[in-house]
C-alpha cells in the first residue's frame, strides 16, 4: 500500500550549466604487489632481505605500433604526436605515411592520447560545462603479439568572415560573437563559445571548432568608442550619437533572425558583415520608489542596480544599460526599436552582482527587487523612464512524494533536504545571459520550492544526487513542462507547478555481449550509451559509457519505473533524446526494456558491429 504526503526542501541551481555527469574515461587496471619490506607478524621470523647485489627481472615489454589518419578524408597524418599518458619520455610523431612506433612499453593496460595541432581527437558524449576539452584517451591493452593500432583525428573547422562599414572606416575592434548550439540535458541549446575583435583590415576568424551549428554576431559599437561606457554626465545625455547596432549575421536585429552556420570535416565558413550607421538614441530611467519627495513613504537608498536591455519578447539583447550615481539614473544608448529595460535594485551592496542567491527560511538574503518598462524609440531621445520596483513573483514548485510502505526512504529533514533534488534552468530562447542572472533566488518552503527569474522562456530539468528517489513528470496549469518550456514575466507568477518524487524507483543492468566483455590485445572498444524514457519526466539520464576494462555491466538505478528505449553507439554522440523527431531518425530503434517498481531489469546491449 502506498501512501502520498508533501516534503519540504532546499533546492540548489545551476546555470547553464551545470554539469550534471560527465563521460567516462577507459579505466586503468593496475595490480597491488605484495611489499617485500612489510612488517613481520610479532613471534615469525624476519623474511629473507633480497642480496643487493642481485639485479631485478626487467619488466616484460613490447613495442607499440599503428598509424594515424584524417578522419574525413582517410589520409594519413604526418607529425601527429602519439604519447603514452603519464610518461612524458614515451612517445613519438607519425612519419610521413602517418605510421609510428613506440618500443620498449611495459606490458599490460596503457592509455594513450594522439595529438595533432589543427586536429581533434573524439570528443566526450556529453557537452556539459567543463566537458569541452581534449576528450577521453585511448585504452590500449599491450601484449607480446601486440597488433597494429589505428587513430583517426578530426580536422578542426573555421568561421571567417570580414565586416564593411558604411562609413567607409576600418572596422578596427569591433567586437564578434560567437554562439554554439549545444546538447544539454537532451535537449538543444545555445552557449557562447568565444568572441574576437576584427583587425586592422575588418576581418575576423574563429578557428579550432569541432562540428556543429553556429550563429555569429557583432556587439553594438559606438562611432567614436565601442559602447561600453553608456553612462554620459550633464546635457550630454541628450546629445544622440552614432554607432552601429547588433546585427546577427546576416543581417537579423536579434538570435530569430540569425542564420545557423553548420561546419563540419574541417571546412572554413564565410561570415561576412555590411553594418550601417545609425543614430544612439540616450535613454534614462529611473527607480520609481527613489524618484519620491524626501519624507514619509520615500523607500529605503538602494545600494545599487543591475540592469538588462530585451527586446518585446523578453528575449535578451546584447545592449548595456548602466547606473549613473551623479543623476541617479539608468542610462543606455540604443537605435530606433522596441525594447523592455529590466532592472533590479538592491538595499545591500554585497547582492549587488552576485550570481545566484539562494534563500532559506532560517537565513535568508533580503533586497533584491525587481521591475521592467517597455518603451519605443523612434528617432528622439527618451527620458524620464519610471521603473516601478517590487519583489519579483516567484514560480512554485509543489513537491509530491509517493511513498512506498516496502521500501521506506530516510526521513527527509531541513538538515539533508539539499541533498535530493536540484533544479536547473536552460533559456529556451534567445542568447545566453552574460553578466546578468537569469535565475534570481531559490527558497523553500514546507511543501514546495519556489525561485524568481528574468523574463523569459525557460526549459526546466531535474537531478536527484540521492539514491533511491526518483522523478515523475512536472505540470503548470495543464501545460506539460517536459515537452513546453516555462515562460516567466514580472506582470505573474506562473501556475503552480506539481512535481512527483517517488521512493519505489527501478534498477537496471546493462551488459556487454559475452563477445566483446573481455579487454582484448590492442585498443579497447567503449560505448555510449542512452536509456531514454518512454514516458514524461523531468529527471535526466546522462549519457554512459561501458567498455571491457570497467566491468562487462553498467548499473543504473533511481530510475523512474515505466518502459524506456536503449541506444548504443560506437562512439561519443551528443544525442538530443528529449527531441522525438530525433530519436525517430536514428538508424537502430534501440532495444526495448521495462523497468518495475523496486526491482532490477537486465539487459544485454546490441552494440553496433565495427
Amino acid at each position: 500500500m502506498r501512501r502520498c504526503f508533501l516534503a519540504g526542501l532546499v533546492a540548489g541551481l545551476f546555470l547553464q550549466v551545470p554539469a550534471l555527469a560527465a563521460a567516462q574515461e577507459p579505466i586503468q587496471i593496475q595490480s597491488q604487489e605484495p611489499n617485500p619490506e612489510s612488517n613481520p607478524e610479532p613471534n615469525q621470523e624476519p623474511a629473507q632481505q633480497p642480496d643487493a647485489s642481485a639485479t631485478p627481472a626487467p619488466a616484460a615489454r613490447a613495442g607499440v605500433h599503428g598509424i594515424v589518419r584524417n578522419s574525413v578524408t582517410g589520409d594519413p597524418l604526418a607529425r601527429a604526436l602519439v604519447q603514452i599518458e603519464g610518461d612524458a619520455e614515451t612517445g613519438t610523431l607519425t612519419d610521413g605515411e602517418g605510421r609510428f612506433e613506440i618500443p620498449g612499453v611495459p606490458l599490460g593496460p596503457q592509455t594513450i592520447r594522439v595529438v595533432k595541432p589543427g586536429f581533434r581527437d573524439r570528443p566526450y558524449a556529453t557537452e556539459e560545462n567543463g566537458s569541452q576539452a581534449d576528450g577521453p584517451a585511448h585504452s590500449v591493452l599491450v601484449t607480446e603479439q601486440m597488433p597494429e593500432l589505428a587513430f583517426a583525428l578530426a580536422p578542426d573547422c573555421a568561421i571567417r568572415g570580414h565586416i564593411e562599414l558604411s562609413s567607409g572606416d576600418p572596422a578596427t575592434g569591433i567586437t564578434v560573437v560567437l554562439l554554439k548550439q549545444v546538447i544539454r540535458l537532451g535537449r538543444a541549446v545555445w552557449t557562447v563559445e568565444n568572441s574576437t575583435r576584427a583587425n586592422g583590415d575588418g576581418a575576423y576568424r574563429f578557428g579550432g571548432l569541432s562540428d556543429g551549428v553556429y550563429v555569429v554576431y557583432t556587439q553594438p559599437t559606438l562611432e567614436s568608442e565601442p559602447a561600453v561606457s553608456v553612462v554620459a554626465a550633464g546635457s550630454a545625455a541628450n546629445v544622440a550619437r552614432s554607432g552601429y547596432p547588433a546585427i546577427f549575421y546576416p543581417g537579423g536585429r536579434d538570435l530569430a533572425g540569425a542564420q545557423r552556420i553548420r561546419v563540419s570535416g574541417g571546412s572554413p565558413a564565410d561570415a561576412n558583415f555590411s553594418l550601417g550607421l545609425e543614430p544612439f538614441y540616450p535613454v534614462t530611467a529611473v527607480d520609481a520608489s527613489q524618484n519620491r519627495a524626501t519624507g514619509a513613504g520615500r523607500a529605503e537608498p538602494r545600494a545599487g542596480y543591475i540592469a538588462g536591455i530585451m527586446d518585446a519578447s523578453s528575449h535578451l539583447l546584447p545592449y548595456i544599460a548602466q547606473y549613473d550615481e551623479n543623476t541617479h539614473s539608468i542610462q543606455a544608448d540604443l537605435p530606433d526599436g522596441t525594447y523592455i529595460l529590466v532592472l533590479r535594485g538592491f538595499t545591500r551592496p554585497d547582492l549587488q552582482g552576485d550570481a545566484v542567491h539562494i534563500i532559506s527560511r532560517s537565513g535568508g538574503r533580503p533586497g533584491a527587487l525587481a521591475g521592467e518598462v517597455q518603451f519605443t524609440i523612434s528617432g528622439h531621445p527618451v527620458t524620464g523612464l519610471r521603473v516601478p520596483l517590487g519583489t519579483p513573483p516567484p514560480a512554485t514548485v509543489r513537491l509530491h512524494l509517493i511513498h512506498s510502505s516496502d521500501n521506506p526512504a530516510p526521513a527527509i529533514t531541513s538538515s539533508n533536504a539539499m541533498d535530493l533534488v536540484m533544479l536547473n534552468l536552460d533559456p529556451a530562447e534567445g542568447i545566453p545571459a552574460n553578466g546578468f542572472d537569469n535565475v534570481w533566488s531559490m527558497e523553500d518552503a514546507a511543501d514546495s520550492i519556489t525561485f524568481t527569474a528574468q523574463p523569459g522562456s525557460y526549459w526546466l530539468s531535474a537531478y536527484l544526487p540521492r539514491k533511491g528517489v526518483c522523478a515523475g513528470a512536472l505540470s503548470a496549469g495543464g501545460v506539460n513542462l517536459a515537452r513546453e518550456p516555462l515562460t516567466f514575466s514580472l506582470a505573474a507568477a506562473p501556475p503552480p507547478m506539481d512535481l512527483v518524487l517517488r521512493d519505489d524507483c527501478g534498477t537496471l543492468a546493462l551488459t556487454l555481449p559475452p563477445a566483446l566483455a573481455t579487454f582484448l590485445p590492442g585498443e579497447e572498444p567503449f560505448y555510449t550509451v542512452y536509456v531514454v524514457p518512454d514516458f514524461d519526466t523531468l529527471q535526466d539520464v546522462p549519457p554512459m559509457t561501458i567498455h571491457p576494462s570497467s566491468g562487462p555491466t553498467l548499473t543504473l538505478d533511481s530510475l523512474v519505473p515505466g518502459s524506456y528505449h536503449v541506444y548504443t553507439f560506437d562512439s561519443p554522440v551528443h544525442l538530443e533524446y528529449r527531441n522525438p523527431a530525433v530519436l525517430a531518425a536514428l538508424p537502430m530503434a534501440g532495444q526495448a526494456v521495462t523497468l518495475s517498481a523496486g526491482a532490477t531489469s537486465s539487459l544485454v546491449l546490441e552494440v553496433p558491429v565495427r
